[in-house]
């Protein structure tokens, strides 16, 4: 398939990219260079240009912190964005991959989130991202919404720097003792097993919204602990004192997501997190 990547440059547009690559697809690697996709002139302009068959949009303004303090932006890109993709993609006839999040949720469930659960976000960020949900399955038939939730990847974040396995070992590097909190419970995702997910589900007629995340869950202490533990690092490791890491802005205590509509589809690749985090070492190595 001829794919348009929309934030190519990015820590999971990077591993689509190789990964859409390596399969023999032709790919179009779109940065913030190429393509505006706050402005809809611009959106449209590079699509009828390209005339792809599927646009995967990884763009978004991720930072939490820098969302609450610029909502307005954060709406342009997150939610306006999404809706201008949904836009060029019917009027170009193309398919809309879009990735979203697990912020949607406010993490009060307890248990695993599905499809059918219903969304309540704590945040800007999490309101901007599913905003741009709406807008892309209300504007498109041939579209895919795909919520994720605590990736990490090879290649660095744009808007945050390192991911949590870099940060862990940099620590354990630096300091003798590592606190991390142990009240968060997510699942972590490897960008490249996301990447041949995403494959998976394009080369698919399955059209709709889809939970995509390794297998299993933890806190952030227990991924800490199984970082160190396959990378054979020796760190004196803590949970985290109450208040110790105060969040500026409210974050789901509780946001595993059940990848239910791809299991139901016969389409789920995800193996389980400490398998994907094995791995990532590896290749770190």
């Amino acid at each position: 398939m001829r794919a348009a990547v929309v934030g190519a440059n990015g820590q999971l547009g990077c591993d689509i990219v190789k990964v859409f690559v390596d399969r023999g697809h032709e790919v179009l690697a779109l940065t913030h260079e190429q393509i505006e996709i706050a402005d809809l002139d611009s959106v449209t302009g590079v699509l009828r240009t390209l005339r792809p068959d599927v646009v995967i949009n990884t763009a978004a303004m991720h930072h939490v912190e820098n969302c609450e303090a610029q909502p307005d932006k954060a709406y342009r890109i997150n939610a306006l964005g999404a809706r201008n993709l949904a836009i060029a993609a019917r009027e170009t006839d193309c398919v809309l991959m879009h990735v979203s999040t697990d912020y949607v949720f406010d993490g009060t469930k307890g248990s695993a989130y599905h499809e059918g659960d219903y969304p309540r976000p704590l945040s800007v960020y999490g309101n901007t991202k599913l905003a741009g949900e709406y807008f892309v399955s209300t504007t498109l038939v041939r579209h895919f919404v795909v919520r994720t939730s605590a990736i990490y990847g090879a290649h660095p974040c744009r808007a945050k720097g390192m991911n949590f396995i870099e940060l862990m070992l940099k620590l354990a590097r630096e300091r003798d003792e590592v606190h991390v909190v142990d009240d968060e419970i997510v699942t972590p995702t490897s960008t490249l097993e996301l990447a041949r997910q995403l494959l998976v589900l394009a080369g698919s007629d399955c059209y709709g919204l889809y939970h995509a995340t390794a297998e299993g869950s933890c806190s952030w202490f227990e991924f800490a602990q199984t970082i160190f533990s396959l990378g054979n690092v020796r760190v004196r490791l803590k949970p985290a004192a109450p208040g110790e890491f105060p969040a500026k802005v409210p974050r789901p205590k509780y946001s595993v997501l059940e990848n239910r509509g791809l299991k139901s589809q016969e389409l789920n690749v995800f193996l389980p997190w400490q398998e994907s985090v094995r791995q990532h070492l590896r290749q770190m190595a």
